[in-house]
C-alpha cells in the first residue's frame, strides 16, 4: 500500500523542531497501524524497566540483522518500524516479530506522527540514504545509531559531525569491531608502546563483489516500480533516477550515486582501530591504481595509498588498500595463517586465487621493531613471525574485557550510563578518509589534499566531489538543520 502523497508533499521543508503540516493535513501519517496498537501502549513501554524506546529505519537486509541486535540487549523498547518497501519479502521477519508496532514507509511521517515516543532511532538503510534520516532524528534530540559509513559524500559527514557537537546526543557508528577484542586490544597495546612508529599499513578486501564482471555504458533503463515501494523516499537526497530493480536490495552498493563500494563498506572494520589509535585523521594524498574504470560502477579492483604526515611524535604513515577478486597485496614472507573470527564472512566466491595467496579481509601493520596481522571486525591483532610473539609474550598488557556489545554500548549512552566508543568525532574523520578514497576511484586520478582548508588542491571536478551531488528539490533542507 503506497501513501497517497505527491513528491512535493513528501519533501516538504522541515523546520528543526516543526513537523510535516502538509502530511498531517493529508491524513496518510502511518502507512500500517496494526489494530493492537494503541497509544496507551507505547507510554506503558516507556516506564518499562527504564528501556530506551527505539525507532528503527530500514528493517530489511542488513536492517533486520541490526534490529534483531537491538533488540537482543534487553535494553530497547521497539515503537516504531520504517522501511520504504515494507511489503518486501525481506521484511516480514522483523514485521512478524514486532506485529503490533506501528509501520511507517516515511521517516518524516514517522517523527510527524511518533516524535514525542521517540528517544532513539536506528538507521540502517543504503548508504546515501543515511544522512537526511539522521540529521533530522538528531535535531529532534533523537539519540541515533546509523550503519557504516556514516554518510556518503565528505560534506555530509561533516555536517553530521557538526551536528553531534550542536544537538548533544549520543551517536554510534555500526563498526562493531570498536564494542569487541579489536578495540580494547589495540588501545592497551598502542597505550603501552607495543604498537609504536607505525610506517606503514596494508589493508585487503579480495571477496566477490556485486560490481564484479558487470559491464555498464550508463545509467539502467526505466523499470515500473513495485507497488510496495516509495521510491520517492527511497532516493531520498540523491539525484533523480528511474527505478531498476539493479539499484536496490544490495546492489546499490554498485554505483558511485548511491553505494560506498568495498572500501566504504569493509574500511570501517579493517583499519578502523588503527585509524583512531593512531590518530590518522585525514590524509594529505591518495593515488589510484585502479583495473576496469567505470564512471558508473566501482572499479573491478583498486589499490588506493593513502599518504598521512606525521603526528606529533609519531612518523609518517603509508595506508595501502587492496580491493578486486585477484588484487592481492604482498604479504610478509613470515605471515602464517590469517586471522580469523567468527565475525568475519569468508570470502564470498572461491577460497583461493591460483597462486594460493587469497586470504580473508584483513591488514598488516609495520611498526618499529614489530609487525602485526589482523583480521576484521573484532578479531585481534598478532605479532608475527609466532618466535617473536612468543618472546613478546611477558611483556604484553592486559587487555580489559568489553562492558558492552556495541548495540548495548549505544543503548547505554542513550541512557547516559557510558559514551558511545564510535561516535560521529572518531568515526567522522575515518568515513571522510575513506569518502576522499572513493572520489580518487571515481575521477582515477592522484589526489592532493589540504587537511586544513579541507579541500582537494590539484583537481576540480575531485574536489567538487567533495560536496557530493547537489540534492533534490525539496531536500535541501536537510542540509540547513
Amino acid at each position: 500500500m503506497k501513501p497517497n502523497l505527491s513528491s512535493s508533499q513528501l519533501g516538504r521543508p522541515i523546520g528543526r523542531r516543526s513537523f510535516i503540516k502538509g502530511v498531517l493535513a493529508a491524513g496518510t501519517i502511518s502507512i500500517i497501524t496494526p489494530p493492537a496498537f494503541f497509544a496507551a501502549d507505547v507510554a506503558a513501554q516507556r516506564s518499562r524497566g527504564g528501556k530506551v524506546n527505539l525507532a528503527c529505519i530500514g528493517i530489511g537486509n542488513r536492517g533486520a540483522d541490526v534490529v534483531k541486535a537491538l533488540n537482543a540487549t534487553g535494553l530497547a523498547n521497539i515503537v516504531a518500524l520504517c522501511d520504504t518497501d515494507m511489503g518486501a519479502p525481506h521484511t516480514q521477519a522483523v514485521l512478524k516479530m514486532f506485529p503490533n508496532v506501528p509501520r511507517f514507509q516515511d521517516f518524516r511521517q514517522m517523527f510527524d506522527k511518533m516524535g514525542k515516543d521517540i528517544e532513539a532511532v536506528s538507521v540502517a538503510t543504503p548508504d546515501f540514504s543515511h544522512f537526511p534520516i539522521t540529521m533530522l532524528a538528531m535535531s529532534l534530540g533523537k539519540h541515533v545509531y546509523v550503519e557504516k559509513p556514516m554518510a556518503h559524500s565528505f560534506r555530509q559527514i561533516e555536517l553530521m559531525m557538526a551536528a553531534e557537537q550542536k544537538y548533544k546526543v549520543a551517536c554510534q557508528m555500526g563498526n562493531q569491531g570498536h564494542s569487541e577484542a579489536n578495540y580494547f586490544q589495540f588501545k592497551a597495546w598502542t597505550e603501552a608502546g607495543i604498537i609504536k612508529n607505525v610506517t606503514k599499513i596494508t589493508a585487503w578486501m579480495n571477496n566477490s563483489r556485486r560490481w564484479h564482471g558487470m559491464k555498464v555504458d550508463g545509467f539502467l533503463p526505466e523499470q515500473p516500480i513495485p507497488q510496495s515501494l516509495d521510491w520517492d523516499c527511497w532516493l531520498a537526497t540523491a539525484q533523480e533516477h528511474k527505478y531498476n530493480n539493479g539499484y536496490v536490495n544490495g546492489d546499490w552498493r554498485s554505483w558511485f550515486d548511491f553505494g560506498d563500494g568495498a572500501l566504504g563498506d569493509w574500511g570501517a572494520h579493517i583499519f578502523d582501530t588503527a585509524h583512531e589509535f593512531l590518530d590518522l585523521g585525514l590524509p594529505t594524498s591518495v593515488e589510484p591504481k585502479l583495473e576496469g574504470y567505470s564512471p558508473f560502477i566501482f572499479p573491478q579492483a583498486s589499490t588506493l595509498a593513502f599518504k598521512f604526515p606525521e603526528r606529533g611524535t609519531m612518523p609518517a604513515l603509508e595506508l595501502t588498500w587492496f580491493d578486486g577478486q585477484n588484487n592481492v597485496p604482498p604479504f610478509p614472507d613470515n605471515m602464517g595463517e590469517s586471522v580469523t573470527d567468527s565475525d568475519i564472512p569468508p570470502p564470498s566466491k572461491g577460497a583461493a586465487v591460483p597462486d594460493g595467496r587469497k586470504r580473508p579481509p584483513g591488514k598488516v601493520i609495520y611498526g618499529e621493531g614489530l609487525t602485526f596481522k589482523g583480521g576484521s571486525h573484532a578479531s585481534t591483532l598478532k605479532i608475527i613471525p609466532e618466535q617473536k610473539a612468543k618472546a613478546m609474550t611477558a611483556k604484553l598488557p592486559k587487555v580489559p574485557k568489553s562492558p558492552s556489545n556495541h548495540f548495548a554500548n549505544f543503548l547505554k549512552a542513550a541512557k547516559g550510563e557510558e559514551k558511545t566508543r564510535s561516535n560521529f568525532a572518531v568515526a567522522g574523520p575515518l568515513c571522510q578518509t575513506m569518502a576522499i578514497g572513493i572520489i580518487a576511484q571515481r575521477v582515477n586520478a592522484k589526489l592532493e589534499f589540504d587537511r586544513t582548508t579541507k579541500q582537494i588542491t590539484n583537481h576540480k571536478v575531485a574536489n567538487k566531489f567533495l560536496d557530493g551531488a547537489p540534492p533534490r528539490k525539496d531536500w535541501e533542507q536537510y542540509y540547513k538543520l
